[in-house]
């Protein structure tokens, strides 16, 4: 049986498996904050950042399972235990929260973050020749400025 990286013609996709691990494990946390932003925004936005926050952890869990099949393309594993996750993640729990304002402002600082690491991924996967992973990680990107814009809006 031939290596995956010799049938899609990468090289050594090590390192971005890695980032890609970052990236799993940040978004696993990301999703878990937004799940108990779900649960517990109050204030005069509680029914449009409910809604919101739901439509945001429904998108993080698509891009999870998309960054772990990934991960699974490259010939690597994909972290899934909790411990794991709170190791590796660049994100902070956030616990006890339930000001509006202060979930979105939270939510922007957990974006940021992902798109951090995925332009540190971007670099990592050139280097690799590895398109999909790019491709992947540039749709990321698009979409998350976009919902920094929106939602930084809501801070004005």
């Amino acid at each position: 049986m031939k290596k995956v990286n010799d049938l899609l013609g990468l090289k050594d996709t090590g390192e971005v498996n890695e980032k890609l691990n970052d990236l799993l494990a940040s978004f696993q946390v990301y999703y878990q904050n937004l799940r108990g932003f779900h649960w517990n925004v109050k204030g005069k936005m509680f029914f449009t950042l409910h809604n919101k926050f739901e439509e945001l952890y429904d998108d993080a869990a698509e891009k999870i399972d998309e960054v772990a099949e990934r991960i699974l393309t490259l010939g690597g594993t994909p972290l899934h235990t909790f411990e794991d996750y709170l190791k590796k993640s660049k994100i902070p729990v956030v616990k006890n929260e339930s000001d509006g304002m202060k979930l979105v402002e939270a939510t922007l600082d957990n974006l940021s973050i992902l798109i951090k690491i995925e332009r540190e991924l971007l670099d990592v996967s050139e280097k690799a020749d590895d398109e999909g992973t790019n491709a992947l990680v540039s749709d990321f990107i698009s979409e998350q400025e976009k919902t920094v814009w929106m939602l930084n809006s809501l801070l004005e």
